[in-house]
């Protein structure tokens, strides 16, 4: 037997506000819960190796976090340009067997009591590598299973199961590590990968869903994601608004290890009640985000979550009740949800397929490498500064972030519709150039009447952030010193093969709009004329046999 998934648009009509429709997605619902398990023995590892390091010191114990998201940092665009090449489904695979082999050596080493935290610490990167290679594709496949109207949902519920695998996790740790030792909990978080595994390996993607990479290189792909991003000022706001949040949210999971055993006394299964009531803070909040977020709107949810989370951290510098911190960390797991959950579904809403896995590969960069970068900071600022003081510099930095959402909110995602428009039409040449050559030149041609001279470059500002997105590195737009009504687009594209992905893969519906806004004020009657020239410094490109009509020329331009 299979798991087929139903396409999104013949799920089960749902209510959009309730937080349980992505659920009725079958292929959905079945990675949900077997994430969950492999979710659990994440959290019931990081118990096992953060008390196997408590009598160290405090940097030393906040170094598995950093262990954990370090690999973000150094393979997430990598991680993002393979899930946009190749299979998502194969890359999902790979890296749960490889994450399940390392997992087996930890467990092997735990057993044999030769767990130092040199290795320790080394196959926890590892796993990292291996979590830092499905990130991307993992949050890729989400639209493919969901409706996009669902996705902020579906958002939610991979926060929620995170927290409920958190509320659960920490505390199985804790009372298996303080039974039967580390070894037990590093051993079933093996088994843990073999659901999601099983899972995708029955999981038959459709065709349409496969990635179209096609042949593009890995520099070449690196440098699109990149340009992708840094031209959409919406993506780029929603990694400003995660790289304000994530450094104090950093010192809540960093040092809430430190503050069980030194500032409460507590022991392992202690330390997992605590992590456990930020998971069930979070659960809970699932029920509550859809009302929320109607009420408050993104933006709002992003500023409550940080002030929420800036006096949660003030409580824990002062307070020193178990019981109390226990009540206070329920909202800490409220305010997470609702701020990653808000920013994760920005980012999907945001994304065209074809850049989706780079794009989310550059947030998780954002995200996990904040927390990896930041984590041994909290560590070393604890053991110098002291832990009140530490957790009072944390709340400082959530309450800048709350009240920074007033001068950088997140940009109104209701006009952006990143589905894919193939609207150009083929290009009208007397040859047919080869992939690589290039670079070309792209020209368009405009006659536009004086009085809208001003709307209309205004308009182009629009259409150059898309051309520069989907391709060109430069771009101008000229108007005729002795024709003032011609207005000439000049964008220059490395090569042929990546002005056709232009055409047929890259341009999305909003694109389109964009487009079609400028060329409203165009004088009736008179339609864009595009030409298409090509670099001749490699020799010049030549006309299949019989062709008799030369092909446009034109010399180097520099680059900018």
């Amino acid at each position: 037997m299979s798991v087929v998934p139903s396409p999104p648009e013949l799920s089960k009509p749902s209510t959009p506000d309730s937080p349980w429709a992505p659920l009725a997605a079958r292929v959905f619902r079945a990675l949900w819960i077997a994430q969950l398990v492999s979710n659990i023995g994440s959290w019931m590892q990081t118990v096992g190796a953060q008390w196997l390091l408590i009598g160290d010191n405090a940097a030393l114990v906040t170094l598995v976090q950093t262990a954990s998201s370090l690999p973000i940092v150094l393979l997430a665009l990598p991680s993002g340009v393979i899930a946009d090449r190749f299979n998502r489904r194969t890359v999902l695979l790979t890296a749960q067997f490889a994450m399940l082999a390392v997992s087996c050596v930890l467990a092997a080493l735990a057993f044999m009591d030769a767990l130092t935290p040199v290795p320790l610490l080394a196959l926890t990167f590892l796993l990292g590598c291996g979590t830092a290679l499905m990130g991307p594709a993992w949050q890729a496949i989400q639209p493919e299973l969901v409706e996009r109207r669902q996705l902020p949902e579906a958002a939610a519920l991979g926060a929620v199961n995170m927290n409920l695998a958190r509320a659960l996790g920490p505390v199985l740790g804790g009372v298996v590590v303080a039974a039967a030792g580390a070894g037990w909990v590093f051993a079933f978080n093996a088994a843990s990968y073999l659901g999601i595994a099983a899972v995708l390996m029955l999981w038959r993607r459709p065709a349409t869903a496969s990635s179209a990479g096609g042949d593009e290189k890995l520099l070449a792909a690196l440098y699109a994601g990149r340009r992708y991003v840094w031209h959409a000022p919406g993506v780029r706001r929603v990694l400003l608004r995660t790289a304000l949040f994530i450094p104090g949210g950093a010192a809540l999971w960093s040092l809430l290890p430190v503050i069980a055993s030194r500032s409460l006394g507590l022991g392992s299964d202690g330390y997992g009640l605590m992590l456990g009531a930020v998971g069930v803070g979070a659960v809970a909040g699932a029920f509550v985000l859809p009302r929320l977020r109607r009420v408050l709107g993104a933006n709002g949810m992003l500023g409550a979550g940080a002030l929420v989370f800036a006096c949660v951290l003030a409580v824990l510098a002062t307070v020193r009740i178990p019981w109390l911190v226990v009540v206070v960390l329920l909202p800490a797991g409220l305010a997470w949800i609702g701020v990653l959950s808000t920013l994760n579904a920005a980012m999907q809403t945001r994304l065209p397929g074809w850049v989706r896995a780079r794009g989310l590969g550059v947030y998780l960069l954002v995200f996990q490498g904040g927390q990896a970068l930041t984590a041994p900071l909290w560590g070393g600022l604890a053991d110098w500064l002291g832990l009140a003081a530490s957790l009072l510099v944390g709340s400082v930095l959530m309450l800048v972030s709350a009240v920074s959402v007033r001068r950088w909110p997140l940009h109104d995602a209701a006009h952006i519709d990143p589905s894919p428009s193939d609207h150009w039409p083929a290009p009208p040449l007397a040859f047919e150039p080869g992939p690589t050559d290039g670079p070309v030149l792209v020209s368009v041609t405009y006659r536009v009447a004086p009085e809208s001279h001003a709307a209309f470059t205004q308009r182009m500002d629009q259409v150059a952030r898309s051309r520069r997105r989907t391709g060109a590195f430069t771009w101008g737009l000229y108007q005729d010193g002795n024709d003032p009504e011609r207005f000439v687009e000049n964008y220059l594209v490395a090569s042929w093969s990546e002005h056709l992905a232009q055409h047929h893969s890259r341009l999305t519906a909003t694109d389109r709009r964009y487009e079609e806004q400028a060329r409203r004020l165009l004088v009736p009657g008179t339609a864009p004329e595009v030409t298409h020239a090509f670099d001749t410094a490699s020799g010049p490109v030549v006309p299949d046999a019989g062709n008799a009509v030369s092909a446009p020329r034109l010399a180097r331009l520099p680059k900018e």
